[in-house]
Protein backbone atom coordinates (compact mmCIF):
# COMPACT_ATOMS: atom_id res chain seq x y z
CA UNK A 1 0.00 0.00 0.00
CA UNK A 2 2.99 2.21 1.14
CA UNK A 3 4.26 1.36 -2.15
CA UNK A 4 1.48 2.35 -4.25
CA UNK A 5 0.99 5.76 -2.71
CA UNK A 6 4.82 6.90 -2.77
CA UNK A 7 4.38 5.93 -6.64
CA UNK A 8 1.27 7.82 -7.27
CA UNK A 9 3.26 10.94 -5.38
CA UNK A 10 5.80 10.50 -7.69
CA UNK A 11 3.81 10.50 -11.07
CA UNK A 12 1.81 13.53 -10.20
CA UNK A 13 5.04 15.60 -9.06
CA UNK A 14 6.41 14.09 -12.58
CA UNK A 15 3.78 15.67 -14.00
CA UNK A 16 3.63 18.72 -12.52
CA UNK A 17 7.32 19.55 -13.50
CA UNK A 18 6.06 17.86 -17.04
CA UNK A 19 3.64 20.79 -17.71
CA UNK A 20 5.89 23.31 -16.23
CA UNK A 21 8.50 22.47 -19.05
CA UNK A 22 5.97 22.99 -21.81
CA UNK A 23 4.80 25.90 -20.63
CA UNK A 24 8.34 27.68 -21.07
CA UNK A 25 8.04 29.05 -24.44
CA UNK A 26 11.86 29.27 -24.69
CA UNK A 27 12.75 25.82 -23.91
CA UNK A 28 13.54 24.10 -27.51
CA UNK A 29 14.25 20.56 -28.38
CA UNK A 30 17.71 19.22 -29.40
CA UNK A 31 16.89 19.23 -33.67
CA UNK A 32 19.25 16.50 -34.07
CA UNK A 33 16.44 14.44 -32.09
CA UNK A 34 15.72 11.29 -34.48
CA UNK A 35 11.66 10.73 -34.15
CA UNK A 36 10.57 7.77 -36.17
CA UNK A 37 7.66 5.85 -36.97
CA UNK A 38 7.08 2.22 -38.08
CA UNK A 39 5.77 1.29 -41.59
CA UNK A 40 5.30 -2.55 -41.46
CA UNK A 41 4.02 -5.01 -44.03
CA UNK A 42 0.27 -4.58 -43.12
CA UNK A 43 0.16 -0.97 -43.45
CA UNK A 44 2.31 -2.12 -46.86
CA UNK A 45 -0.47 -3.92 -47.76
CA UNK A 46 -3.21 -1.56 -46.75
CA UNK A 47 -1.88 1.15 -48.92
CA UNK A 48 -0.13 -0.40 -51.53
CA UNK A 49 -1.16 -3.95 -52.30
CA UNK A 50 -1.28 -4.92 -56.17
CA UNK A 51 -1.45 -0.95 -56.88
CA UNK A 52 0.46 -0.20 -60.39
CA UNK A 53 3.52 2.46 -60.43
CA UNK A 54 1.05 5.99 -60.33
CA UNK A 55 -1.26 4.49 -57.73
CA UNK A 56 1.53 3.02 -55.93
CA UNK A 57 3.85 5.94 -55.94
CA UNK A 58 0.85 8.46 -55.36
CA UNK A 59 0.32 6.50 -51.78
CA UNK A 60 3.80 6.22 -51.25
CA UNK A 61 4.67 10.60 -51.19
CA UNK A 62 1.13 10.95 -49.09
CA UNK A 63 2.69 8.22 -46.24
CA UNK A 64 6.12 10.57 -46.10
CA UNK A 65 3.96 13.26 -46.04
CA UNK A 66 2.13 12.24 -43.12
CA UNK A 67 5.25 11.40 -41.20
CA UNK A 68 6.87 14.84 -42.61
CA UNK A 69 4.01 17.15 -41.62
CA UNK A 70 4.10 15.57 -38.21
CA UNK A 71 7.14 16.54 -37.47
CA UNK A 72 9.26 13.49 -37.54
CA UNK A 73 12.27 12.53 -39.78
CA UNK A 74 12.37 9.01 -39.63
CA UNK A 75 11.22 6.21 -41.08
CA UNK A 76 11.82 2.31 -39.77
CA UNK A 77 10.08 0.55 -43.27
CA UNK A 78 9.57 -3.39 -43.02
CA UNK A 79 11.65 -4.67 -46.54
CA UNK A 80 11.52 -7.95 -45.82
CA UNK A 81 8.82 -9.82 -42.99
CA UNK A 82 8.78 -13.23 -44.51
CA UNK A 83 11.69 -14.16 -46.72
CA UNK A 84 10.66 -12.42 -49.37
CA UNK A 85 11.70 -7.93 -50.57
CA UNK A 86 9.41 -5.59 -51.67
CA UNK A 87 12.28 -4.08 -54.07
CA UNK A 88 14.00 -5.78 -57.02
CA UNK A 89 16.23 -8.28 -55.39
CA UNK A 90 18.41 -10.96 -57.18
CA UNK A 91 17.77 -13.53 -53.44
CA UNK A 92 14.21 -12.82 -52.10
CA UNK A 93 11.06 -13.10 -54.12
CA UNK A 94 8.99 -10.17 -55.05
CA UNK A 95 6.55 -10.30 -51.57
CA UNK A 96 2.60 -11.10 -51.68
CA UNK A 97 2.37 -8.25 -49.00
CA UNK A 98 2.49 -6.41 -52.00
CA UNK A 99 2.20 -8.28 -54.94
CA UNK A 100 -0.83 -10.50 -56.07
CA UNK A 101 1.32 -13.54 -55.23
CA UNK A 102 4.67 -14.38 -54.16
CA UNK A 103 7.67 -13.46 -56.96
CA UNK A 104 5.22 -11.41 -58.85
CA UNK A 105 7.36 -8.58 -59.80
CA UNK A 106 5.73 -4.86 -59.98
CA UNK A 107 6.53 -2.42 -62.22
CA UNK A 108 8.07 -0.54 -59.72
CA UNK A 109 10.45 -0.50 -56.82
CA UNK A 110 9.10 0.09 -53.75
CA UNK A 111 12.01 1.02 -51.48
CA UNK A 112 13.32 3.07 -53.94
CA UNK A 113 10.34 5.26 -54.43
CA UNK A 114 10.59 5.69 -50.35
CA UNK A 115 14.00 6.47 -50.48
CA UNK A 116 13.43 9.16 -53.10
CA UNK A 117 10.56 11.27 -50.97
CA UNK A 118 11.84 10.66 -47.62
CA UNK A 119 15.06 12.00 -48.69
CA UNK A 120 13.88 14.89 -50.64
CA UNK A 121 11.66 15.73 -47.52
CA UNK A 122 14.73 15.10 -45.23
CA UNK A 123 14.03 11.95 -43.76
CA UNK A 124 15.93 9.28 -42.44
CA UNK A 125 15.21 5.35 -43.83
CA UNK A 126 16.04 2.14 -42.31
CA UNK A 127 15.57 -0.67 -43.66
CA UNK A 128 13.50 -3.10 -41.24
CA UNK A 129 14.30 -6.58 -41.93
CA UNK A 130 12.77 -10.03 -39.98
CA UNK A 131 15.90 -11.98 -40.25
CA UNK A 132 13.95 -15.86 -39.58
CA UNK A 133 10.44 -15.50 -40.19
CA UNK A 134 9.32 -17.26 -43.60
CA UNK A 135 5.55 -17.50 -42.79
CA UNK A 136 3.65 -16.01 -39.69
CA UNK A 137 1.95 -19.82 -40.01
CA UNK A 138 2.35 -23.48 -40.86
CA UNK A 139 1.09 -22.61 -44.46
CA UNK A 140 3.81 -23.04 -47.47
CA UNK A 141 1.42 -23.35 -50.25
CA UNK A 142 2.08 -19.97 -51.41
CA UNK A 143 5.80 -20.30 -51.08
CA UNK A 144 7.32 -19.57 -54.63
CA UNK A 145 10.28 -22.11 -56.02
CA UNK A 146 12.40 -18.98 -56.22
CA UNK A 147 12.43 -18.49 -52.59
CA UNK A 148 15.80 -19.21 -50.70
CA UNK A 149 13.56 -20.93 -48.09
CA UNK A 150 12.04 -23.63 -50.55
CA UNK A 151 15.45 -25.30 -51.21
CA UNK A 152 15.74 -25.88 -47.59
CA UNK A 153 11.81 -27.65 -47.04
CA UNK A 154 12.28 -30.76 -45.16
CA UNK A 155 15.37 -30.10 -43.76
CA UNK A 156 16.60 -29.09 -40.47
CA UNK A 157 17.38 -25.83 -41.66
CA UNK A 158 13.85 -24.80 -41.36
CA UNK A 159 11.54 -24.99 -38.48
CA UNK A 160 7.94 -25.70 -39.14
CA UNK A 161 5.30 -25.18 -35.73
CA UNK A 162 3.08 -21.81 -35.29
CA UNK A 163 4.67 -20.68 -38.45
CA UNK A 164 7.88 -21.23 -40.69
CA UNK A 165 11.39 -20.30 -39.63
CA UNK A 166 15.17 -20.62 -40.82
CA UNK A 167 16.77 -22.32 -37.88
CA UNK A 168 19.54 -19.97 -36.08
CA UNK A 169 21.87 -22.22 -35.98
CA UNK A 170 22.95 -23.19 -39.30
CA UNK A 171 25.48 -21.73 -41.03
CA UNK A 172 23.49 -21.23 -44.44
CA UNK A 173 20.96 -19.04 -42.50
CA UNK A 174 23.59 -16.88 -41.47
CA UNK A 175 24.94 -16.39 -45.02
CA UNK A 176 21.89 -16.17 -46.23
CA UNK A 177 20.83 -13.52 -43.92
CA UNK A 178 24.26 -11.16 -44.39
CA UNK A 179 24.24 -11.66 -48.02
CA UNK A 180 20.07 -10.17 -48.09
CA UNK A 181 21.85 -7.04 -46.21
CA UNK A 182 24.89 -6.66 -47.88
CA UNK A 183 22.75 -6.39 -51.36
CA UNK A 184 20.45 -4.04 -49.56
CA UNK A 185 23.05 -1.55 -48.26
CA UNK A 186 25.10 -1.62 -51.49
CA UNK A 187 22.17 -1.59 -53.90
CA UNK A 188 20.28 1.30 -52.14
CA UNK A 189 21.02 4.66 -49.81
CA UNK A 190 19.58 3.77 -46.93
CA UNK A 191 20.40 5.18 -43.38
CA UNK A 192 20.15 1.86 -41.99
CA UNK A 193 19.44 -1.44 -41.49
CA UNK A 194 17.19 -2.55 -38.20
CA UNK A 195 16.14 -6.16 -37.05
CA UNK A 196 12.80 -6.30 -34.75
CA UNK A 197 12.65 -8.95 -31.43
CA UNK A 198 12.21 -11.76 -33.63
CA UNK A 199 15.15 -13.57 -33.09
CA UNK A 200 14.64 -17.53 -31.87
CA UNK A 201 11.36 -18.23 -32.92
CA UNK A 202 10.58 -20.73 -29.70
CA UNK A 203 12.03 -22.44 -26.91
CA UNK A 204 11.84 -25.75 -28.13
CA UNK A 205 15.01 -28.03 -28.32
CA UNK A 206 14.11 -29.55 -31.40
CA UNK A 207 14.57 -26.41 -33.97
CA UNK A 208 18.41 -26.53 -33.27
CA UNK A 209 18.84 -30.13 -31.55
CA UNK A 210 21.79 -31.20 -34.19
CA UNK A 211 23.77 -28.39 -34.19
CA UNK A 212 23.85 -27.86 -30.64
CA UNK A 213 24.42 -31.29 -30.08
CA UNK A 214 27.51 -31.43 -32.31
CA UNK A 215 29.00 -28.09 -30.65
CA UNK A 216 28.68 -29.83 -27.31
CA UNK A 217 30.85 -32.80 -28.04
CA UNK A 218 33.52 -29.97 -28.33
CA UNK A 219 32.52 -28.01 -25.61
CA UNK A 220 30.56 -29.91 -22.59
CA UNK A 221 30.11 -26.76 -20.06
CA UNK A 222 28.06 -25.32 -23.07
CA UNK A 223 24.11 -25.42 -22.13
CA UNK A 224 21.75 -24.72 -24.71
CA UNK A 225 20.72 -20.85 -23.76
CA UNK A 226 24.50 -20.18 -24.23
CA UNK A 227 24.67 -21.77 -27.68
CA UNK A 228 21.82 -19.69 -28.73
CA UNK A 229 22.76 -16.82 -27.50
CA UNK A 230 25.97 -17.50 -29.45
CA UNK A 231 24.15 -17.67 -32.78
CA UNK A 232 22.18 -14.95 -32.74
CA UNK A 233 25.11 -12.77 -31.05
CA UNK A 234 27.20 -13.63 -34.25
CA UNK A 235 24.63 -13.01 -36.71
CA UNK A 236 24.33 -9.60 -35.06
CA UNK A 237 28.16 -8.82 -35.51
CA UNK A 238 27.90 -10.08 -39.07
CA UNK A 239 25.56 -8.25 -39.92
CA UNK A 240 27.49 -5.09 -38.39
CA UNK A 241 30.30 -5.30 -40.15
CA UNK A 242 28.70 -5.25 -43.23
CA UNK A 243 26.26 -2.59 -42.67
CA UNK A 244 29.36 -0.66 -41.76
CA UNK A 245 31.78 -1.49 -44.52
CA UNK A 246 29.21 0.71 -46.48
CA UNK A 247 28.79 3.24 -44.16
CA UNK A 248 24.94 2.01 -43.00
CA UNK A 249 23.82 2.05 -39.44
CA UNK A 250 22.49 -1.16 -37.64
CA UNK A 251 19.74 -0.80 -35.08
CA UNK A 252 17.79 -3.71 -33.21
CA UNK A 253 14.64 -3.34 -31.57
CA UNK A 254 14.50 -5.67 -29.11
CA UNK A 255 12.20 -6.96 -26.51
CA UNK A 256 11.45 -4.37 -23.73
CA UNK A 257 11.12 -7.38 -21.24
CA UNK A 258 14.77 -7.73 -20.68
CA UNK A 259 13.91 -10.93 -19.17
CA UNK A 260 12.19 -12.33 -22.51
CA UNK A 261 15.61 -11.28 -24.52
CA UNK A 262 17.54 -13.80 -22.26
CA UNK A 263 14.51 -16.59 -21.54
CA UNK A 264 12.65 -16.02 -25.16
CA UNK A 265 14.28 -14.70 -27.79
CA UNK A 266 18.26 -15.17 -26.59
CA UNK A 267 19.06 -12.13 -27.62
CA UNK A 268 22.27 -10.56 -25.68
CA UNK A 269 21.02 -7.36 -25.61
CA UNK A 270 23.44 -6.63 -22.55
CA UNK A 271 26.11 -7.64 -24.65
CA UNK A 272 25.07 -5.59 -27.78
CA UNK A 273 24.54 -2.72 -25.39
CA UNK A 274 27.96 -2.63 -22.90
CA UNK A 275 30.40 -3.83 -26.17
CA UNK A 276 31.32 -1.50 -29.57
CA UNK A 277 30.82 -3.66 -32.74
CA UNK A 278 27.43 -5.01 -32.60
CA UNK A 279 25.28 -2.13 -33.01
CA UNK A 280 24.37 1.60 -33.21
CA UNK A 281 21.37 1.65 -31.72
CA UNK A 282 18.96 -0.45 -29.57
CA UNK A 283 15.66 0.83 -29.83
CA UNK A 284 13.79 -1.22 -27.79
CA UNK A 285 9.98 -1.81 -27.58
CA UNK A 286 9.24 0.33 -24.01
CA UNK A 287 5.20 -0.44 -24.46
CA UNK A 288 3.81 0.02 -21.40
CA UNK A 289 2.24 2.65 -19.35
CA UNK A 290 3.76 4.67 -16.18
CA UNK A 291 0.64 2.56 -14.06
CA UNK A 292 2.16 -1.14 -15.91
CA UNK A 293 1.68 -3.27 -12.87
CA UNK A 294 4.66 -6.04 -14.22
CA UNK A 295 6.91 -3.13 -16.31
CA UNK A 296 6.51 0.60 -15.46
CA UNK A 297 7.73 2.78 -17.65
CA UNK A 298 9.91 4.15 -15.69
CA UNK A 299 12.05 1.58 -14.41
CA UNK A 300 12.27 -0.46 -17.43
CA UNK A 301 13.37 2.89 -19.34
CA UNK A 302 16.27 2.83 -16.55
CA UNK A 303 16.98 -0.82 -17.49
CA UNK A 304 17.80 -0.12 -20.74
CA UNK A 305 19.92 3.40 -20.15
CA UNK A 306 21.80 1.05 -17.93
CA UNK A 307 22.88 -1.25 -20.54
CA UNK A 308 23.79 1.02 -23.60
CA UNK A 309 27.01 2.41 -22.31
CA UNK A 310 28.24 1.70 -25.89
CA UNK A 311 24.99 2.76 -28.62
CA UNK A 312 22.71 5.10 -28.75
CA UNK A 313 19.20 4.40 -27.34
CA UNK A 314 16.10 4.97 -29.28
CA UNK A 315 13.12 3.75 -27.11
CA UNK A 316 9.86 2.54 -29.06
CA UNK A 317 6.93 3.94 -27.81
CA UNK A 318 3.27 1.87 -27.95
CA UNK A 319 0.37 4.46 -29.38
CA UNK A 320 -0.84 1.44 -30.81
CA UNK A 321 -2.66 1.01 -27.57
CA UNK A 322 -3.63 4.40 -27.18
CA UNK A 323 -7.32 4.19 -25.60
CA UNK A 324 -7.42 0.73 -25.15
CA UNK A 325 -7.31 -1.81 -22.50
CA UNK A 326 -4.12 -3.08 -21.71
CA UNK A 327 -4.81 -6.55 -19.88
CA UNK A 328 -1.05 -7.19 -19.67
CA UNK A 329 -0.86 -4.15 -17.06
CA UNK A 330 -2.56 -5.57 -14.33
CA UNK A 331 -4.08 -3.11 -12.60
CA UNK A 332 -2.98 -0.66 -14.70
CA UNK A 333 -4.95 -1.87 -17.49
CA UNK A 334 -7.10 1.32 -17.65
CA UNK A 335 -3.92 3.71 -17.97
CA UNK A 336 -4.32 4.16 -22.04
CA UNK A 337 -7.90 4.59 -21.86
CA UNK A 338 -8.18 7.36 -19.01
CA UNK A 339 -5.23 9.35 -20.19
CA UNK A 340 -4.01 11.02 -23.21
CA UNK A 341 -1.02 12.57 -22.65
CA UNK A 342 1.10 9.25 -22.06
CA UNK A 343 3.21 9.36 -25.40
CA UNK A 344 4.11 13.20 -24.69
CA UNK A 345 5.35 12.47 -20.98
CA UNK A 346 7.47 9.29 -22.46
CA UNK A 347 8.88 10.99 -24.66
CA UNK A 348 10.01 14.17 -22.07
CA UNK A 349 11.24 11.22 -19.50
CA UNK A 350 13.50 9.28 -22.77
CA UNK A 351 14.89 12.95 -23.23
CA UNK A 352 17.09 12.39 -19.85
CA UNK A 353 18.28 9.37 -20.82
CA UNK A 354 22.43 9.73 -20.87
CA UNK A 355 22.76 8.05 -24.38
CA UNK A 356 19.18 9.17 -25.47
CA UNK A 357 19.29 9.99 -29.97
CA UNK A 358 15.36 10.29 -29.84
CA UNK A 359 11.99 7.80 -30.25
CA UNK A 360 9.71 5.96 -32.76
CA UNK A 361 6.16 5.06 -32.40
CA UNK A 362 4.60 2.20 -33.29
CA UNK A 363 3.31 2.31 -36.12
CA UNK A 364 2.07 4.15 -38.70
CA UNK A 365 -1.55 3.22 -38.77
CA UNK A 366 -2.85 4.16 -35.39
CA UNK A 367 -1.43 7.75 -35.98
CA UNK A 368 -2.98 8.45 -39.86
CA UNK A 369 -5.63 5.90 -40.51
CA UNK A 370 -8.81 7.37 -39.71
CA UNK A 371 -10.71 3.76 -39.05
CA UNK A 372 -8.58 3.13 -36.09
CA UNK A 373 -8.47 7.27 -35.06
CA UNK A 374 -10.68 7.57 -31.70
CA UNK A 375 -11.20 10.99 -29.84
CA UNK A 376 -8.32 9.58 -27.30
CA UNK A 377 -5.81 9.07 -30.36
CA UNK A 378 -6.87 12.55 -31.65
CA UNK A 379 -5.93 13.99 -27.83
CA UNK A 380 -2.70 11.79 -27.62
CA UNK A 381 -1.33 13.42 -31.49
CA UNK A 382 -2.01 16.89 -30.03
CA UNK A 383 -0.63 16.49 -26.77
CA UNK A 384 2.60 14.75 -28.09
CA UNK A 385 2.40 17.91 -30.07
CA UNK A 386 3.82 20.10 -27.64
CA UNK A 387 6.84 18.54 -27.30
CA UNK A 388 7.53 17.68 -30.96
CA UNK A 389 8.36 20.83 -33.07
Amino acid sequence: MKKTIFITIVLLLFSFIISSFIEKKETEVDSKEERGIFISYIELSNYLKSKDKESGTKAIEEMVSNVSQLGFNLIILQVRAFSDAIYSSSMYPWSSVVTDYEGNALDYDILDTFLKFSHKTGIKLFAWVNPYRIRGDEDISDLSSINPAFSYLNTDTIYVSDGVYYNPAKEQTKELIVSGIDEIVKKYDVDGILFDDYFYPTVDEKIDLTDFTEYQKKNPSVTLTDFRLMQVTDLIKRVYKVCHKNDVLFAVSPDGNMENNYQKHYADVKLWGNTKGYVDYLMPQIYYGFYNEIKPFISTLEEWENISTETLLMPVLAFYKVGLEDSFAKSGKYEWIENNDIIMREILLSRNSKKYSGFSLFRYDYLFNTNLQTKTTMLEIKNMKKVVK
